[in-house]
């Protein structure tokens, strides 16, 4: 039986663990000792980190594995690339998975190439902060190389908050050093994608539903793109150079867009499938479960023919969040079961701590509505959220 290694264990993990196994895929959830949903899900479980590319690279070669991959999670993306370089399996290089995984190099690649993205400093001290900020317009984003999601990202609109939230930045890392860079205020969308020796099997561009906060990130998606033929066709030129840039390849693709006054600006882009939804809704869009073209890639499968005659199915995502902190005392849903809410899941329960949104590690679950179009697709939404309530105790 061939053998996938699956890094991270969590709930995001769960459905491309158990597509694996319904493939008749042996599946090895990797993580660091936890009660991880996917420890149960999966045939073994490997108690490992997936931060560290050599402690992966023995376990993969203890286990003798066919194919390594995960999805919604930056962290294991550079093991990824040293395990596929050095056993000779599916995926990305060694050097473009830690290029992807460090938002400097990767900055550095898309300033080489000329992939259109904002200007940025990298800093390892409050006197190269100070003569960065000589050189650069506010508001600015003071950043993190190495975390996901916003964590240990900042928007400055003074001096002194980008010197205040430096400190914050050099806490939250795990690195010398940080970026600054010029804040683009535009409106944020994205793009997914999939490489297979050097081609694009598909480029999909959606919209994106954002949560202000430090930083505008994702709370929610939603396909077809609404932003007109010419936008889309730029945004795709400009995910095809930043691949390029970074030397992606057999590898699905998250991109994170930003458009102002008609131009497109790459954010970041990264080896592995989106989150927030992302996976399922692209999947509706070719009706195809896109877990399983993620596992195919891996495992060294044919994938091109999942995606030859899509149904174009609208979909819209959003995650559940709280505005206040507050033990939960319960969960009331009363929505009925009906085709065109594809998920409706909660991954808190009654007599948990739980807090204001600020990030994705405060969502409370998540809900995608499929339908005929996009403004069909956000009525239902609406409808579905008012039924939802979430009592606190006292």
């Amino acid at each position: 039986m061939k053998k996938l290694m699956i890094l991270g264990a969590s709930y995001s993990q769960l459905p491309l663990i158990n597509k694996a196994r319904e493939m008749g895929i042996y599946t090895i959830a990797a993580s660091t000792p936890g009660d991880w949903p996917g420890f149960d899900a999966a045939d073994e479980s490997a108690f490992v980190d997936i931060s560290d590319p050599e402690a992966i690279l023995a376990q993969a070669r203890r286990q003798q594995i066919h194919g390594i991959t995960t999805c919604c999670l930056d962290t294991g993306v550079p093991a990824i690339g040293t395990v596929c370089e050095k056993m000779g399996l599916r995926g990305p290089s060694e050097k473009a998975a830690r290029t992807a995984s460090n938002k400097y190099k990767m900055k550095e690649a898309f300033r080489e190439a000329g992939v259109q993205t904002a200007r940025h400093i990298c800093i390892h001290n409050r006197e190269e902060l100070v003569h960065a900020l000589d050189e650069l317009n506010f508001p600015v984003v003071v950043k993190a190389v190495d975390l996901m999601g916003s964590r240990g990202i900042f928007r400055c609109n003074t001096r002194q908050e980008a010197l205040d939230n430096y400190e914050k930045t050099m806490e939250a890392t795990r690195q010398e050093y940080c970026l600054i860079e010029e804040f683009i205020e535009g409106t944020l969308f994205g793009a997914e994608a999939m490489m297979k020796d050097g081609k694009l099997v598909y480029c999909m561009i959606d919209n994106t539903e954002s949560f202000i906060s430090a930083v505008p990130t994702p709370v929610g998606h939603s396909i077809p793109f609404e932003g007109g033929q010419t936008l889309e066709l730029q945004a795709q030129e400009q995910v095809q150079a930043a691949i390029e840039a970074v030397g992606l390849d057999n590898c699905p693709v998250n991109c994170d867009l930003i458009h102002k006054e008609g131009k497109v600006y790459v954010i970041e882009i990264t080896g592995r499938a989106g989150a927030t939804c992302l996976p399922e809704q692209i999947g509706l869009y070719y009706g195809i479960n896109y877990y399983e073209a993620i596992i195919r890639l891996a495992m060294d499968m044919e994938v091109e023919s999942l995606f030859a005659q899509p149904p174009c199915t609208a979909s819209i995502s959003h995650t559940l969040m709280s505005d206040r902190d507050g033990t939960v005392k319960a969960i009331n849903n009363c929505n009925e079961q009906t085709e065109d809410i594809v998920d409706l899941s909660f991954n808190v329960e009654p007599g948990e701590m739980i807090h204001a949104y600020r990030n994705g590690r405060d969502r409370l679950g998540q809900v995608i509505v499929k339908g005929s179009s996009l403004p069909v697709c956000r009525a239902r939404l609406a409808e579905v959220l008012a039924k939802i309530e979430i009592e606190f105790e006292e």
